[in-house]
């Protein structure tokens, strides 16, 4: 794979895009959106409208994919800026459905966006017969234009309904779950490695509901392409960020990378390598109303695999013998 450590222009400009296309979307399409209804053409926000009444239960039903969307040229300018990849350690069968733990959150989730959400690092070859599927806030599926942007890329909602449908119709299905949420963007700084999984146990709950395998994943590199400025829990501007995720789902963190002067300070991530491993998956039985001591079982073994997983590639991926995984 062709790449070099200092990225181009060219590139550096696709790799924005990316991070920034929800805001472009929302700020300039909305606001237009509005705007045709007062115009001679408000029949076509009109008739848009009436359709996203009739589509709303979509996202929770599995979503609209678009093949073409999952394979913009883009994609490769984002997977080779870094460069991201994708490692398989056991094949995973089209006669199963599968809930994956990604790990960790990162602050903006490079390595599976780019390889559950686009093929640019070949998942359908890597595992043929499976669909991934990678869950997000709620409410981005309520708005006009980038609802239909996500589910093109194979992103679902991460509500209850819409995880129980992937998970009970058809088989080969891998329904991508960032555990550690939001709350783990927080811990997103370089040289560390701890994720906020030791009370998040509803996957679990779910996955022995439906019988699906639990797939343990680590992206490594994930927090390693920006630095964060951390604020103390007693300062205002951490109490801004609280209340800021209170509202919109979502904490306002305040990173920094480089730009394109080397040497300098900017907005584009470091080009280092992000490699997303993924874990053996771990078989469920089928049970509809587990009981909080089977619930902890599995959810014990899945830690000691996503701990095994960790220790077992570590070295190979920028982190030392004696790093540990920590979990809170």
């Amino acid at each position: 794979m062709p790449h070099s450590k200092q990225p181009s222009h060219f590139q550096s400009l696709m790799l924005l895009q990316w991070p920034l296309s929800y805001l472009a979307i929302f700020w300039i399409l909305q606001p237009l959106f509005i705007y045709l209804l007062f115009t001679s053409l408000w029949p076509l926000p009109a008739l848009y409208l009436a359709w996203l009444f009739l589509d709303w239960k979509t996202p929770e039903r599995g979503g609209r994919r678009s093949s073409w969307v999952r394979n913009w040229c883009v994609w490769t300018h984002i997977r080779d800026y870094f460069p991201i990849t994708i490692l398989k350690t056991k094949d995973l069968s089209p006669e199963h459905n599968y809930l994956m733990g990604v790990h960790p959150h990162g602050l903006l989730t490079f390595g599976a966006f780019c390889n559950f959400c686009t093929e640019a690092t070949g998942f359908s070859k890597t595992f043929p017969g499976i669909t991934p599927h990678l869950a997000t806030l709620s409410w981005f599926f309520k708005i006009p234009f980038v609802r239909e942007y996500l589910m093109a890329k194979g992103v679902c909602s991460v509500s209850q309904p819409a995880i129980d449908y992937l998970l009970s119709h058809s088989t080969g299905n891998l329904v991508g779950i960032v555990v550690g949420g939001v709350g783990e963007a927080l811990q997103s700084v370089p040289n560390t490695t701890t994720l906020i999984l030791q009370k998040r146990k509803g996957f679990v709950r779910t996955a022995l509901q439906h019988g699906a395998h639990l797939v343990p994943t680590f992206t490594f590199g994930e927090t390693e392409v920006y630095d964060q400025v951390l604020f103390h829990k007693d300062s205002r501007m951490y109490k801004f960020q609280s209340c800021f995720r209170r509202i919109f789902g979502f904490y306002f963190c305040v990173f920094y990378g480089q730009s394109f002067c080397q040497g300098s300070t900017g907005l584009l991530p470091y080009s280092r390598p992000i490699v997303t491993v993924v874990g053996e998956p771990l078989p469920l039985p089928q049970i509809e109303n587990p009981s909080q001591e089977m619930v902890d079982k599995y959810h014990a073994l899945y830690m000691d695999a996503l701990h095994k997983l960790f220790d077992q590639h570590k070295t190979h991926y920028g982190c030392s013998e004696t790093q540990k995984l920590f979990f809170l």
